[in-house]
């Protein structure tokens, strides 16, 4: 396996939510504090960035705007339609708001199911207060609606396996650091029966950011530790990799045969070594397994009118 590669120009303060679009052939990602989304062309091998209005935890792609057009957008105050204009330009329509239980949050981690429905978590911006108003929201025909979870700290590492029958959540807040496994209906998109997956407490590094590979196995990016955990269906871990920062942060598949893995990376508050002039960037390394193409959001609000 050769070892991982700098993909991207920039260095991000809290880069996350990578997206690999097939039709495209082009990764998105995002750069939470530095209010930026991120588009690298694989074949020109160049890079674009926009700014947003607020913070944006997790993006989906969709083709309401056509090839390249933009992307939906969970930010601080809702879910968003972001046109992407000449760089670094934006225009923004309102899809979903949220009404968040206290001050200081925004949405965090987000993926769409292949019935494109985008699964969306929110928590307290302040980690340090440990704060259980974290919750899993899934927008779709009917709007955001009620939380489908709440009581959670930082949630993160959703993801569903490829038979649409499970569906993959993660908190990782210091004090948790655990992913759970639930049962998913892909038809009514309810989920049900929760049960530990995997305790990563004793394992290094806390879970963040994941995505599941064309074999059913689950990979997460363990924060704090430089690596990359992969557990198959059962929860036992069976490979980790490494890569040169301390603060892998969300793994993606990608490249034209999708057998590549893309992760983002977030500059800790005190970076030294290879951190002081790799963290906040996006590597691209090899997986040694296929991954799966990415869904899109497709089940737009009735009430939304672009």
């Amino acid at each position: 396996m050769s070892e991982p590669r700098v993909l991207s120009a920039s260095r991000d303060r809290v880069g996350e939510s990578p997206v690999w679009s097939v039709a495209e052939q082009a990764l998105y990602w995002v750069d939470i504090e530095g209010r930026h989304i991120h588009r690298f062309d694989w074949a020109s091998q160049t890079q674009q960035t926009w700014s947003t209005p607020e913070r944006v935890g997790c993006i989906a792609l969709t083709d309401r705007l056509g090839p390249a057009g933009g992307v939906v957008a969970a930010m601080e105050t809702g879910v968003f339609l972001v046109k992407l204009l000449a760089v670094p330009d934006v225009g923004v329509t309102l899809i979903a708001s949220i009404r968040h239980p206290q001050s200081n949050m925004r949405f965090n981690d987000g993926r769409c199911d292949r019935q494109g429905r985008f699964w969306v978590s929110t928590m307290c911006m302040d980690m340090s207060l440990a704060a259980q108003v974290g919750s899993i929201y899934c927008l779709d025909e009917s709007g955001l609606g009620e939380p489908k979870i709440d009581g959670l700290i930082t949630p993160n590492g959703m993801a569903f396996s490829p038979d649409d029958r499970t569906y993959y959540l993660s908190d990782s807040h210091p004090t948790v650091q655990k992913i759970w496994a639930f049962d998913f209906d892909a038809r009514t998109g309810s989920i049900s029966a929760g049960r530990d997956f995997v305790d990563m407490m004793p394992l290094p590094g806390r879970p963040d950011g994941a995505a599941v590979d064309s074999e059913g196995h689950y990979w997460i990016c363990a924060n704090d530790a430089g690596q990359l955990h992969r557990f198959n269906p059962k929860g036992q871990l069976v490979a980790s990799l490494t890569v040169p920062v301390s603060k892998p942060s969300m793994c993606a598949f990608g490249g034209p045969n999708l057998d590549v893995l893309l992760v983002a990376s977030i500059q800790p508050a005190a970076a030294t070594g290879s951190d002081a002039c790799l963290s906040g960037a996006v590597f691209v390394m090899d997986a040694g397994v296929r991954g799966l193409p990415e869904p899109g959001f497709s089940r737009f609000p009735a009430t939304f009118k672009n």
